[in-house]
């Protein structure tokens, strides 16, 4: 068997094979780290549609600052890939549907806390109905 100086017994082939092996697995990484990442042509997708389906629960821009604050993102996210900073637009095209999914959140929280308070003063209207036909004889 031949064995290389210093290779702790493994065969010259083997830590040729090791050594290529090696080589080639730093070559790409280090090509992967260097390649531009696509365009987050699904995240804008995705941001533009949050914003739509907020649109069509017709919240305004006045009442939500988080959808305006949405729409701000988007085209910043537009921008930057007109720009080519594609790790950016990702980033913001994320916070903008984020943004929009949580004005429609809450617009829908309001929309329950109103309709929850309308029960609640029929149920007490009911309740003091009640009480004064209970007092009434027949």
């Amino acid at each position: 068997m031949n064995f290389l100086p210093g290779s702790r017994g493994l065969a010259a082939p083997a830590a040729a094979r090791v050594a290529v092996f090696t080589a080639m697995a730093a070559s790409a990484l280090l090509a992967a780290c260097a390649s531009d990442p696509p365009a987050p042509t699904v995240a804008l997708g995705e941001a533009a549609q949050a914003i739509a389906t907020a649109d069509r629960a017709r919240i305004t821009d006045a009442a939500s600052p988080e959808l305006s604050e949405a729409r701000t993102k988007l085209a910043a996210a537009n921008a930057a890939v007109t720009a080519q900073d594609m790790v950016s637009a990702s980033r913001l095209a994320h916070e903008a549907r984020v943004d929009a999914e949580l004005a429609a959140a809450r617009s829908q929280a309001d929309k329950d806390q109103a309709v929850n308070d309308e029960i609640r003063q029929s149920t007490a209207t009911l309740s003091r109905e009640m009480q004064r036909n209970a007092g009434a004889t027949p």
